[in-house]
This record gives structure tokens, sequence and C-alpha cells, in this order.
């Protein structure tokens, strides 16, 4: 298990670096290092790894880009994201594109061991800090989001979109009393303060959810 390849891409030199040689003295033989997604992505389309371990923040093409890309050539390697990143939209794409594992830099390196021997046995293996914003966070968000009809869904899109009222209004040709109506309703529904500006605020802050849904 320990010989096969796999791929390891950080910007960082000093963090891949030392992941590298983390990984080398567990025994680890045959690994591929790339310093930009795009020389990761040339590695996935090659060298055709078991396992590839990114970083997100990455140059030509970060971490995202990198396994849809490596999903829509229906390349065999399993991903685990190696980030610092632990912000409730990071988390939300990194769920929606099905990766193995998600661990954060911080974290020693028995826990990115343990994430590899998971995923190279088929399970998948998250941090903690992941699944806590997930479930505590992200989770009851979206549960509320469901509730909203699709006329107010389209609404809120727009609204994260940062349309006007007029604007949402002239968009969908309905009256502006009618936006401003399903705009109070939305309020209600999702249970956020009623301040001037304060649905606009929420809506920009929880883009990628409402997009989701």
């Amino acid at each position: 298990m320990r010989k096969i390849p796999i791929l390891v891409a950080d910007d960082h030199p000093m963090l891949l670096k030392g992941l590298l040689q983390e990984l080398e003295e567990k025994g680890y033989t045959n690994l591929l290092p790339a310093h930009d997604g795009a020389e990761a992505l040339e590695i996935l389309l090659n060298e055709k790894p078991i396992l590839a371990i990114l970083d997100i923040e990455m140059p030509i093409l970060n971490g995202f880009e990198v396994i849809k890309k490596a999903t829509l050539a229906a390349l065999p390697a399993k991903f685990i994201l190696l980030t610092s990143h632990k912000e409730k939209g990071i988390v939300l794409k990194a769920k929606e594109l099905n990766i193995s594992g998600y661990l954060l830099k911080d974290e020693p390196f028995s826990e990115i061991e343990n994430c590899i021997r998971t995923v190279l046995k088929g399970g998948t293996y998250f941090s903690k800090t992941f699944n806590a914003v997930f479930n505590t966070v992200i989770a009851p968000e979206l549960e509320k989001l469901k509730l909203l009809s699709p006329s107010e869904r389209t609404i809120i899109r727009l609204v994260a979109l940062e349309k006007s009222s007029k604007e949402i209004s002239d968009n969908l040709s309905i009256s502006l009393r009618t936006v401003e109506k399903h705009r109070a309703n939305i309020i209600s529904k999702l249970d956020i303060d009623k301040g001037k500006d304060a649905l606009s605020s929420w809506s920009i802050e929880n883009k990628e959810l409402i997009l989701s849904v």
C-alpha cells in the first residue's frame, strides 16, 4: 500500500517539502510532487495516481478546479484536501465535490496518515472542524432554505447576486411591492434579523449555500 503513487500538491515550497519528508519517513516511496494546480493536473493525467493530496489555494488552478477537471476526465484518483480554510463556503464546495478527505494544515501529521489509510481502504476521513462546520452551521441553514417557495428561492438568489429590489422587480416582471413581500417572507422563514439591509448582508455572506439549493 505504501508503494502506490501519491500526488502531493502545494505551492508553498517549505510546506510541500515538509509533507513529502513526513510521508517518506512513514514509508511512502512513490510520491509525485506538484507546485501548482496545472502541474498537479498534468501529473493526474499522465501518471494517474491512486491518491492526490491537494492544497486549495494554488496558482493557475486551485484545488477545486483540479478536482473538477480530473473528475470530468474520469481519472481514478481519490482526493484529500489539506488546507487552512474552514469557512462554511469552502466546506460546502468541498462537500459538493464528493472528496474522500479534508484536513487542516495545523493538525498533527498523524491525522494525515490516518486519513490516507482510511481513504486507501475505501473510506472517507474529515477533520473534526470540517464536520462541525457542516453539521452545526451549513446543514441547518440548508434546511431553512428548503422551506422557501420556488419564487422566494429565485428572489434570494438575486439578492445574493447583489441585485436591488428594483432590479429584481424589473428582471422578473413583478411589482416592487411583490418583491418586498417576498423579502419579508424570506426574512421570517429564515429567522434573519429585520434590520436595514440584513437580508442582503445575510444573502451575500451565504451566497454559496443559496446558489446550491
